[in-house]
């Protein structure tokens, strides 16, 4: 997404979620979809397990949120946090909620929480992730591709080249669909392509691919793909179609 989509809340389930070394990019990838008014973060931060939570919470200007496990083997994390979110979503006015977590039980949060007309993202590790929740996002970034995105940064020559045919078969398909599904114009707006991919795969992300943007793994393959850049007022964009085999 490349336009900003307003105040967003950032609601990390620290019971779920193991990675404190992805916060940092977690943060700088949220940043780009608007203000991160709110941090806070869910735990019983009495256990030893939280201990190295402490600079990462400073750093960020994470809010803990303390929350006790009121039965032996229960966490009371997950209704801490649902809570707040319910508690935001009517009584402030975020446009967008970032749910770090990739349990199952926030699935029925997260779809409130869009029936209420707000943006839900969520961040997981692809292994650690419930499919229902990932589903009931309107985007959802795994912290894979956050880390492919460091190394792209820092040294572009070592980004992995896309192997699984399977997986770029599943894109392409996609992006037919998207194709198929245009107006009458012969060749269609790339973001369009984008959108209507993140509508059906919320998790969809073209870094996966090896690649920064949809444009430039369309450009990749020429015999399938006529990418042009055309006028929109002062506004150059870039519009494919696909080519006949």
């Amino acid at each position: 997404m490349e336009n900003e989509l307003g105040k967003i809340a950032l609601l990390i389930d620290a019971d779920n979620f193991k990675q404190i070394n992805k916060i940092k990019p977690a943060i700088l990838e949220i940043s780009k979809y608007g203000k991160i008014s709110l941090k806070r973060a869910y735990a019983n931060w009495t256990k030893d397990q939280f201990s190295n939570w402490g600079d990462v919470l400073r750093n960020f200007a994470i809010k803990p949120i303390h929350q006790i496990d009121y039965v032996s083997g229960k966490n009371a994390t997950d209704m801490a946090l649902t809570i707040d979110a319910m508690d935001f979503l009517y009584n402030s006015d975020y446009d967008v909620f970032v749910i770090v977590s990739g349990d199952s039980d926030f699935t029925p949060l997260a779809i409130k929480l869009k029936e209420s007309g707000k943006t839900v993202i969520g961040i997981s590790a692809k292994g650690n992730t419930s499919e229902a929740f990932v589903s009931s996002c309107d985007n959802f970034i795994y912290t894979e591709n956050l880390e492919n995105e460091t190394q792209e940064t820092s040294t572009p020559e070592d980004v992995k080249e896309v192997t699984k045919k399977d997986k770029n078969l599943e894109l392409q398909d996609l992006i037919k669909k998207a194709y198929d599904s245009k107006n009458d114009e012969e060749y269609v707006n790339v973001s369009i392509a984008g959108s209507y991919i993140k509508r059906v795969k919320p998790d969809f992300d073209i870094r996966n691919y090896g690649v920064k943007k949809l444009t430039d793994y369309l450009k990749k393959y020429p015999k399938l793909y006529d990418v042009k850049n055309r006028k929109s007022g002062n506004k150059l964009i870039f519009t494919y179609k696909i080519k006949e085999s």
